[in-house]
């Protein structure tokens, strides 16, 4: 089941600049159910202005959705006598479990490394990695595995041009979420920018949470792990039992 939740404009404004975010939330929650198989996040703007629109270069959008963050490590393998054996590891202090990144033209164009620094808006300064043993080399390959791994399932998402802008003042994007969500609040940001600056913010979250008997299950597994072990070995029986009585119907 496909879940379309629009992010709808608002006109509450974020901070009193020359260059206001004006957007909103109209569905601030996505319920993972046992038939869930993703999601299309679409998120509509507006520039508000006290002003005309400033002369010179063009305003840029940047927007990010990202997923709860945790440690990850990383282990690398090595041929050992023919036999492939973890040799390594790397622990990354802080990965998002999911992020994405969509703007009005090339993030080089749009956002300066110093504003990318200070807002770690790319998906290299969105994972923190402090450092690795002294004993590791080439410990960056570790963090590039990590992102590498999640954008081949489409859990890190670069897309650039991936913003609408109409006449400096409407933007609108629409961001692909997959099945494989991880439960939490999920931070949404938006930047204006020119000439590489951020001019603007607005930053609001949605809620990602399992439901139904998806829910019940995650917590009867966290809060009553004997019952849930004891639930999963009757089904499972269950299952076997079922399969074999039909097995022999079958033959028969």
């Amino acid at each position: 089941m496909r879940v379309l939740w629009p992010l709808l404009l608002l006109l509450v404004p974020f901070a009193s600049a020359a260059e206001e975010v004006v957007l909103g939330l109209s569905k601030d929650k996505v319920a993972i159910t046992t038939s869930f198989d993703g999601s299309e996040i679409l998120i509509f703007g507006a520039v508000k202005r006290e002003t005309p629109i400033p002369e010179g270069s063009p305003l840029e959008v940047v927007i990010t959705i990202t997923g709860p963050s945790e440690p990850v490590i990383v282990r690398r393998k090595s041929k050992l006598f023919a036999i492939w054996v973890n040799t390594d590891a790397v622990e990354v202090d802080r990965a998002p479990s999911f992020y994405a990144v969509a703007t009005t033209a090339p993030l080089a164009e749009v956002l300066s490394e110093t504003e990318d620094l200070r807002h770690k808006v790319t998906i290299d300064r969105a994972i923190r990695s402090v450092g690795a043993p002294d004993n590791i080399e080439n410990a960056a390959l570790f963090t590039d595995a990590v992102i590498r791994i999640r954008r081949d399932a489409d859990l890190y998402q670069t897309l650039e041009n991936g913003v609408a802008l109409d006449q400096q003042t409407l933007f609108r994007t629409a961001i692909e979420m997959p099945s494989n969500l991880t439960e939490g609040n999920y931070a949404t940001r938006i930047f204006l920018t020119r000439d590489g600056k951020v001019v603007s913010s607005y930053e609001t979250s949605i809620a990602v949470q399992k439901v139904g008997l998806e829910r019940w299950l995650f917590t009867l597994s966290r809060e009553q792990p004997f019952w849930y072990g004891i639930l999963s070995l009757a089904i499972a029986i269950a299952a076997g039992w079922g399969a074999s009585a039909a097995f022999r119907l079958l033959r028969s």
